[in-house]
C-alpha cells in the first residue's frame, strides 16, 4: 500500500542566495510512502497519521535552513524512515518561485531511501 501527500506548502528560508535565507520563500514537498498492509485494519493506530507526516516535514523544514536542496531532501527522507514504520519513502522537494537566468518553472529534488 502506498500513500501519498502532495504539495505540502510551507515557508521556508532554504536556499544559497542571501535574500533566500533572509526573507524565505514558498517550497512545496511531495511525500510518498509505502506502507505495505498498515492501516488496512481501518484503525488509526495501525495506520501512518498523515497529520504526524505533515507535521514531521514542518519539523525538518523550520528545523535549520539548508543551502541545497539536495540536502534538505535527504534530511527529510532519514527523518521518516527513522520515525514511521515504512518500507520505503520518496520525497521531492519543489521550489516554484526559483530564479535562474533563464525562466524554469520550478527547481525539484527528490531522495528515496528503503528500509534495509
Amino acid at each position: 500500500m502506498k500513500i501519498e501527500l502532495i504539495g505540502i506548502e510551507l515557508h521556508g528560508f532554504h536556499g544559497v542566495l542571501e535574500h533566500e535565507r533572509n526573507e524565505g520563500q514558498r517550497f512545496l514537498f511531495d511525500v510518498e510512502l509505502e506502507v505495505g498492509e498498515a492501516g488496512s485494519s481501518d484503525r488509526i493506530e495501525n495506520a501512518v497519521d498523515y497529520r504526524q507526516v505533515v507535521a514531521c516535514v514542518r519539523e525538518v523544514s523550520d528545523g535549520r535552513a539548508y543551502r541545497l536542496l539536495e540536502a534538505l531532501a535527504t534530511a527529510l527522507a532519514d527523518a521518516l524512515l527513522g520515525r514511521f514504520p515504512v518500507e520505503r519513502v520518496e520525497v521531492r522537494v519543489r521550489k516554484p518561485e526559483v530564479v535562474l537566468e533563464a525562466p524554469v518553472e520550478l527547481a525539484a529534488v527528490s531522495a528515496v531511501r528503503t528500509r534495509m
